[in-house]
């Protein structure tokens, strides 16, 4: 890392307009003594927050002393840690001549910069004392980037570095411990923790013993001075008890509009007819945090009191089979040269585009035998020809490397009874999602969701999933992607709520099952709304919400 390039330690540069906005919001202004306060920026880079930040400090300092004491007073205002060595060298630079403009003399800027700025790891430095503002941009790093032996001590100081999570995670809870009583994080940085499995710890964590004061939605602005693939988020979060938190969206970046912004955000109460809204009660433990969609929230909370989840009412969600090497164990499956009951035909997202299962003769290899075991490979000598042809790349799959003895597995267990069971499919794409009735003739590709369900009828279910209320569910806990689409993952699916099948009267059981194979939308949502008792004032907060974009077809 220290020695990397830009896209290797995931700096992403920030607007000088959007350090600006930060800053104010989580008051670090020359308005008071900020001589007094201590700022710590974590990965400073090429000092866009710390030249800023530095710059209101002397101004600051300059209306309340003289610059004979500057060294004294100034020594612990100030700790910036970074790893890239150029940048450090370079930003140091700049920082000494932002000093010297300043009217520091030269034995003073040198004593300064060498207590403010640190060279290494934050996420490894010990630092001696506690801050009452961390602000910044924090590097967003995927696992797979960092070396094992590193990835472990991390893991090791940082219970909020799980599943998935990026190196942003660690670097908001190591920030957050920092802070003094009082203290403020304020970082931009992607917002998928909020929602995603991977952000549970650090949510809990804020919930426990900070507040979320402020939350900016910046996806689809010009936050940075470079495009990202990331989803953008300005936070500003205090060691304080939890009251309501302040939201706007996607503001326009530009330095009159975000003036008026920290105005509006800071001000003592809310204008209800203006951009930002406030909201109570959205840190609730480890859940994700509900940010938008107020109006369907209300909604949401009364259904989730009064019906079971998907799977407390009798169905299944899974995802389809992940291989590990589908160029060995997916292809033309008559031409998949093993046993017949060796094979299975394989549905994937390409077969249901249309709406409906058009299968495209893919087959997958099925290593496993029905109890769950794998097969005895000498019982199944063309298995064992083809998959002794392919050792290599199958040998070469992680699964295959903690276990030689179980070297041809594939990821997960195929289990063939969910290729005979009828089960609705839900492909998480970048696009509109289908929701696919499939009578039991194929298995699934790891690229489907399935559904199944011994008590539910599945067309009925069908017109449920096609329907505003399932929207509202996704939308409400599903992370974004560009362009504004959802993700239908089993993790969000488990939160759809719905009645008993058994609460379900008879004569709506079979028009929710004519809505289903007619692909009539219109009947699907007026037909749920019945199913879950909808007032009228609920039927019109999400009408009004479908309306801006249909996210299902029905199939």
């Amino acid at each position: 890392m220290a020695a990397a390039g830009v896209e290797g330690r995931g700096a992403i540069f920030t607007r000088r307009e959007v350090v600006e906005f930060i800053l104010d919001l989580a008051g670090y202004t020359t308005s008071i003594a900020l001589h007094k306060k201590r700022l710590m920026e974590p990965s400073f880079g090429e000092g866009a927050f710390l030249l800023v930040a530095v710059d209101r400090l002397l101004d600051s300092y300059k209306s309340h002393a003289t610059m004979d004491a500057a060294v004294a007073d100034l020594r612990d205002s100030v700790r910036a840690i970074e790893l890239h060595h150029k940048s450090f060298i370079d930003t140091r630079l700049r920082l000494r001549n932002l000093l010297r403009e300043k009217g520091l003399p030269i034995a003073a800027t040198e004593e300064l910069l060498d207590a403010w700025l640190v060279y290494g790891d934050y996420l490894l430095t010990d630092l001696p004392f506690h801050f009452t503002h961390v602000v910044g941009n924090p590097p967003y790093v995927r696992q797979e980037m960092i070396p094992a032996v590193l990835l472990a001590e991390y893991r090791h100081r940082y219970d909020t570095l799980y599943d998935r999570a990026d190196l942003y995670i660690p670097f908001i809870e190591k920030s957050l411990r920092l802070l003094e009583p009082k203290g403020s994080v304020g970082f931009i940085c992607s917002d998928r923790w909020m929602k995603n499995r991977y952000g549970g710890p650090l949510r809990k964590m804020v919930a426990q013993g900070f507040h979320l004061k402020y939350y900016i939605d910046m996806v689809d602005t010009d936050a940075f001075h470079s495009e990202v693939s990331a989803y953008p988020a300005i936070t500003v979060i205090a060691r304080e008890a939890s009251e309501a938190t302040r939201i706007a969206h996607r503001p326009r970046v530009d330095k009159e509009t975000l003036v008026k912004l920290v105005h509006d955000m800071r001000a003592k109460s809310v204008n209800p007819n203006g951009v930002v809204h406030e909201v109570s009660g959205i840190m609730r433990g480890s859940e994700p945090w509900i940010l938008e969609s107020f109006d369907e929230l209300t909604v949401l909370r009364r259904l989730e009191a009064t019906f079971p989840t998907l799977e407390e009412a009798g169905c299944k969600v899974g995802i389809g089979v992940a291989t590990g090497a589908d160029k060995v164990y997916v292809g033309p499956y008559d031409e998949l040269d093993v046993e017949k009951d060796r094979k299975l035909p394989l549905v994937m997202t390409k077969d249901i585009r249309a709406g409906k299962v058009e299968w495209h003769g893919k087959g997958v290899i099925n290593p496993f035998d029905d109890e769950g075991g794998l097969v005895n490979l000498k019982k199944y000598p063309k298995l064992a020809a083809y998959l002794n042809r392919h050792k290599t790349v199958i040998c070469n799959r992680n699964v295959a490397k903690r276990n030689s003895e179980r070297w041809y597995r594939t990821i997960d267990r195929i289990t063939p009874t969910i290729a005979h069971s009828p089960k609705l499919l839900i492909p998480d794409i970048k696009g509109e999602a289908n929701i696919v009735y499939e009578e039991g003739k194929y298995y699934p590709h790891h690229n489907l969701y399935y559904i199944t369900s011994e008590t539910w009828d599945l067309k009925s279910l069908q017109a449920v999933l096609l329907s505003d209320i399932t929207r509202m569910f996704i939308t409400t806990y599903s992370t974004k992607m560009r362009g504004g689409y959802l993700r239908f993952q089993a993790q969000y699916l488990r939160r759809i709520h719905i009645p008993h099948w058994d609460a379900v009267p008879e004569g709506l059981r079979q028009k929710l099952r004519a809505a289903a194979e007619k692909r009539d939308i219109k009947a699907c949502n007026e037909l749920s709304f019945d199913l879950y008792g909808l007032s009228p004032e609920e039927r019109i907060i999400l009408g009004a919400a479908g309306d801006n974009g249909r996210i299902a077809n029905v199939a």
